[in-house]
């Protein structure tokens, strides 16, 4: 029985998947520590608010939003820099120059003797993450198989979650100055382990000429071996041949992107719900509330402890992006889109309401009100808009324009997340959190209706199709 699962084409371990499966789980290492970086931020804000150990305060909201939002204005920088180098010098190096500005991110918390230090150090995160989101997807969509692409690509945000909830306890119950040099680890065993286990996509290969590397490559990731079934073989390079031919057709006029291939048909079909999932995404507040949770709950009408709360939020998160692991490819990524929209617009709007009801009346009793709709909001998001966000988008365009339709889609969110970043705290004391929320909940609910119209499923579709 167990050798019939694992013989299963979806099953992660079938023995076609497993330098797949290896893969994924070694370039999520940098996920995790992206994540940790993160997290870290919502508690340890709360601190440097008031006297701490640093020796510094973030005695403002201007401050907080700023250090809040340099992370997107880096996550711009970073779409934008790997977006043009991915296609001149391929994943694997990409992959490797993102650690680098992520462990200076570290250096900098460290070192850091005023708010300044973290402006610049949330700006190299964001270059890290900006750059992760788009090599990551594009990456994974060019290695894995059709029937478990999804769930390889839903890794990307669980392991950012993962991420999330460790920054979250490290960022509560661990010193300033004793975390950084532990995140540390992460990074450079990362770039160790890329330097030796990571080959490049036989697809970038076969565009660059690459024939015989990418014929390597090919074998490598679908884990086939000279010592193989002869007819298993020949299968598989069958399969190779069709990629290769598919990529090659009109030789180089194939490399030659036009303004012309950004209005074929596909393409225009694919940009309207593409730009509904970006606004989505962000607009609902889901990224965002991550950075200031902790803000949320001391402000929410709750009496709980708002670093206990927010850890909680954590393991909620890694929940959701686990349950689109599970079903990302066996439901489809609309219906998961449909009940995450569906599902973050009523628990924000009663989030809105239970905070306004808040003001005037005592909820103590009530206390964990709050925790339970905010727990809904993030595992109905994480489920749909932000576990199923990056497959969905580099399925939606043709091939053609693909890697670099989705990299100028990414930019696009990453100036939404600067935006929200930047807007979220002040929007909060300007209007007060319930109207945020319910703003929040509105663009939702926008989506929703959208997706239920507009939104293709393209659960199981060929990278090669349009």
């Amino acid at each position: 029985m167990l050798m019939q699962l694992f013989q299963r084409p979806n099953c992660l371990l079938n023995r076609r998947n497993r330098y797949q499966l290896l893969t994924t789980l070694i370039i999520n290492l940098i996920s995790v520590s992206h994540g940790i970086g993160i997290g870290w931020l919502s508690p340890t804000l709360r601190k440097l608010q008031s006297d701490n150990e640093v020796g510094f305060r973030v005695e403002s909201e201007f401050e907080m939003s700023w250090v809040g939002s340099m992370l997107g204005m880096g996550s711009v920088t970073g779409n934008i820099l790997i977006g043009c180098l991915l296609g001149r010098l391929g994943s694997k190096r990409c992959l490797l120059f993102i650690a680098l500005p992520h462990s200076c991110l570290w250096i900098l918390v460290y070192f850091a003797q005023s708010v300044e230090y973290l402006y610049v150090g949330r700006l190299l995160a964001g270059i890290c993450g900006g750059g992760m989101y788009i090599v990551h997807p594009i990456f994974l969509s060019e290695i894995a198989d059709a029937k478990i692409r999804g769930t390889f690509s839903a890794m990307v945000m669980l392991s950012v979650n993962v991420g999330v909830l460790v920054g979250y306890i490290m960022g509560t119950h661990m010193t300033y100055y004793s975390i950084p040099w532990i995140v540390l680890i992460l990074p450079l065993f990362y770039l160790v382990s890329v330097l030796l286990f990571i080959k490049e996509s036989p697809m970038h290969l076969i565009r660059k000429g690459k024939y015989s590397a990418a014929e390597r490559s090919f074998r490598y990731y679908k884990n086939i071996k000279d010592s193989d079934n002869i007819h298993e073989q020949n299968k598989a390079m069958e399969e190779f041949e069709v990629m290769k031919i598919a990529l090659t057709k009109g030789d180089s006029l194939q490399d030659d992107i036009t303004y012309r291939d950004f209005l074929s048909r596909p393409a225009l079909r694919a940009y309207g719900p593409a730009f509904v999932l970006l606004v989505a995404n962000q607009f609902s507040g889901l990224f965002t509330m991550v950075n200031y949770m902790s803000d949320i709950f001391a402000k929410s009408g709750s009496t709980m402890d708002p670093d206990t709360c927010t850890i909680i939020i954590g393991a909620v998160q890694i929940l959701g992006t686990y349950v689109t692991t599970l079903l990302c490819d066996i439901c489809g990524r609309k219906l998961l889109m449909l009940v995450s929209t569906g599902g973050v617009a009523v628990s924000l709007t009663a989030f809105g309401f239970f905070t306004q009801y808040a003001q005037s009346h005592d909820v103590s009793e009530y206390s964990w009100i709050p925790l339970l709709l905010m727990s809904l909001d993030i595992f109905l998001g994480n489920i749909g808009l932000v576990g199923c966000f990056f497959v969905s988008l580099v399925e939606m365009f043709p091939v053609k324009i693909r890697a670099k339709a989705a990299s100028m889609a990414i930019v696009v969110c990453s100036s939404f997340v600067f935006v929200m970043l930047n807007i979220f705290p002040i929007c909060m004391k300007q209007w007060g959190i319930s109207a945020t929320m319910w703003s929040c909940a509105g663009v939702t609910a926008f989506s929703f209706v959208f997706f239920t119209y507009f939104m293709k499923e393209t659960k199981g579709k060929s990278m090669l199709d349009d």
